[in-house]
């Protein structure tokens, strides 16, 4: 970036109209007289007649540059210094088979391969989350009958969302292991230098699966004053679940179990909350809370660092100048 330390001295630029208008009213006023043109009207036009006004130019670069140089430009890098207090986020993904229910999208069909299961609206919704964050490390941990990091904390967001887009329902088996996925959470997170710890847990279901209990789990992620907050999702009562059946498919309607009770414990004793989602509208707004509530502090130092220009503009226009004063009284000389 170009900036001015004195611009005020470009002030001096206003002698140019100046200039320009005394010299057009000299041409008027000074004339000589003949007492007949007709030996004039037969001599060749010299070729510095074409140059005639290059003197003027010359004084008006040199006034230009002078003035310019004597404004002290100057060229400057800006450099920013970034200080963020991270915030450690593990998104925990229930990606059992409940999560093939049709009833998350604004619209559900009665027939199979029409509308996206709730892990696909999942997706999505978790994906804008992930692109609205800047500088917090953030991964991934899935869970069914098991549970496992599908991607460790990073600061590659191009990465989390390629691993964000290869979930599927039933990668980590059909049942729900709420307490073992905070487990893996929690060790992922609890040696992070990090003030701010949290867990963003996603599931449709019961924990039936795995060998620790969720609020044992809850119990363990306080004690490393690791955050959780809880989504449910799903509608009440019966839903539209996908069937494949040797007849081919089809669709049944059942009702799923979601466990509110344990999802809002789990949330109270880590200090958390507990969101309900029924629909991807809803999912879009508890994700836009959650990223509203934990904000990362970050400080914005900027520096500058400025070389002088002036020295060139000086040079520039004393040579313009001495260039105007040996054509003004040599080639280009004017009588009177």
């Amino acid at each position: 970036m170009i900036r001015f330390e004195d611009p005020w001295l470009l002030v001096f630029l206003l002698i140019i109209p100046v200039m320009l208008f005394y010299q057009f009213k000299k041409m008027k006023i000074n004339r000589i007289r003949f007492s007949s043109l007709a030996n004039f009207q037969k001599l060749f036009k010299s070729h510095s007649l074409f140059f005639r006004h290059l003197v003027l130019a010359l004084r008006l670069v040199a006034i230009i540059l002078l003035t310019i140089a004597l404004a002290r430009p100057q060229s400057g890098i800006k450099s920013k210094e970034v200080l963020a207090e991270g915030i450690d986020i593990m998104l925990c993904v229930d990606t059992s088979k409940s999560m093939q229910a049709l009833d998350l999208a604004e619209i559900t069909y009665p027939f199979p391969g029409k509308g996206e299961n709730r892990l696909g609206i999942a997706k999505k919704v978790i994906s804008e989350f992930i692109k609205g964050r800047k500088y917090d490390p953030i991964g991934i941990v899935v869970f069914g009958d098991e549970a496992f990091t599908q991607c460790p904390l990073t600061i590659d967001y191009r990465i989390l969302l390629t691993f964000i887009d290869q979930l599927e329902v039933g990668m980590a088996g059909d049942s729900t292991a709420i307490g073992s996925a905070l487990g893996v959470c929690i060790k992922r997170l609890k040696d992070r230098p990090s003030v701010s710890k949290v867990i963003i847990l996603l599931t449709d279901g019961r924990s039936n699966a795995g060998n620790v209990t969720p609020v044992n789990a809850a119990n363990i992620a306080k004690s490393f004053n690791i955050k959780t907050y809880t989504i449910g999702v799903g509608r009440e009562g019966k839903v539209p679940f996908p069937i494949n059946a040797s007849a081919g498919k089809h669709v049944e309607y059942k009702s799923l179990d979601l466990d509110e009770k344990s999802l809002k414990k789990i949330a109270r004793i880590t200090g958390g909350a507990y969101y309900r989602a029924e629909n991807r509208r809803g999912l879009e707004y508890i994700y836009n809370k959650i990223d509203e509530l934990e904000k990362t502090q970050v400080e914005i130092k900027l520096y500058m660092n400025y070389d002088e220009l002036f020295i060139w503009f000086l040079i520039s226009g004393l040579a313009c100048l001495f260039l105007e004063v040996i054509l003004g009284n040599t080639r280009l000389r004017k009588i009177p």
